[in-house]
């Protein structure tokens, strides 16, 4: 059998890739989200430097992003801007749910979907971009937003963080 044959199709390769990515980002928020319950609430909620004051309104950002990018690629989707302030156990709850949202969404694109333009017009920018190009806009925005919170959570006292590495999920978590 030659190497083409046994290659699967780009459009294929990328369908997988946009699942697994997903897959990967719902795993790593719930590994986070299960790391942090283990802590004390007054500590989670205390001020550390980062972008957002706590992890909690760190958290709130990275799932209303998720939310945002979710109605890019999904036209049904209904998201019109930052509606949730929850406490924190909501908050943990709502980043788990959402996560698993949105890698079901993207299981269902076929990649056809995936490579269809979108046209985003906000206040901060312009782009045109195949849909697949903001899945993974999204994803490794969550990512970030992990790495600071495994930061703020080393700099509260936190120092058993969870290995959330994309390699580590592919070859020791799926």
């Amino acid at each position: 059998m030659s190497q083409l044959t046994a290659t699967p199709a780009i459009e294929s390769s990328l369908a997988y890739l946009m699942q697994n990515y997903a897959d990967y980002n719902h795993w790593a928020n719930c590994t986070l989200i299960n790391w942090l319950k283990t802590k004390p609430s007054e500590v989670v909620e205390r001020e550390a430097l980062s972008s957002f004051p706590t992890i909690r309104e760190t958290l709130i950002h990275i799932v209303e992003t998720q939310r945002y990018w979710l109605s890019v690629i999904n036209p049904d989707a209904d998201y019109s801007g930052q509606e949730f302030d929850g406490d924190l156990d909501e908050t943990f709850s709502f980043v788990m749910a959402q996560s698993q949202e949105l890698a079901e969404y993207v299981e269902t694109l076929l990649p056809g979907d995936l490579s269809e333009e979108t046209l985003v017009v906000n206040p901060w920018f312009e782009c045109n971009f195949p849909k697949f190009e903001y899945i993974m806009q999204c994803m490794n925005h969550s990512t970030y937003h992990r790495g600071q919170i495994v930061t703020m959570g080393r700099n509260l006292g936190f120092t058993d963080a969870p290995m959330t590495d994309y390699n580590f999920y592919n070859v020791m978590a799926k």
